[in-house]
């Protein structure tokens, strides 16, 4: 049982979603004080109050403090916008470079002269209608 347990603790995924959970709790605390410290004043300084905390009403006499929900609400939508723009476009960017510098492979078909069916790049003459190929052209002309 000892083996086996070891044996799935040091698979590759379980280390990794380990990883992974430990650095997105640490991106979790970064994230909340970009937007408590930063963002949320900002957002005060253009807009008026940034506490919505004490807003509600009354029906029927129940109370409803819609002003919490409201906190939340936008500070999901920054907390949201601040990845998208820090974290999503960057990494979209890296991706799309990334892949710009990678080379198509080679072909492995071509088509035929004659009849145009697909067949392998090395042959000389065609498996479909059987009319000699082109020489392939070398560096040498």
């Amino acid at each position: 049982m000892w083996k086996d347990f070891k044996k799935f603790i040091l698979r590759g995924n379980t280390i990794d979603v380990a990883v992974a959970f430990v650095i997105g709790a640490a991106f979790n605390g970064v994230i909340q004080s970009l937007v408590k410290d930063l963002i949320t004043p900002l957002v005060a300084a253009i807009g008026g109050n940034p506490n919505f905390s004490n807003y509600y009403f009354t029906l029927h006499h129940s109370r409803f403090d819609y002003g919490d929900f409201l906190n939340s609400l936008i500070s999901f939508l920054l907390i949201a916008t601040a990845i998208f723009f820090l974290v999503i476009q960057p990494i979209n960017k890296l991706i799309a470079y990334a892949s710009k510098l990678k080379t198509p492979p080679d072909p492995t078909d071509k088509k035929c002269v004659e009849c145009l069916s697909t067949i392998p790049i090395a042959a000389t003459r065609c498996a479909f209608c059987g009319i000699k190929q082109p020489a392939k052209k070398t560096a040498a002309g």
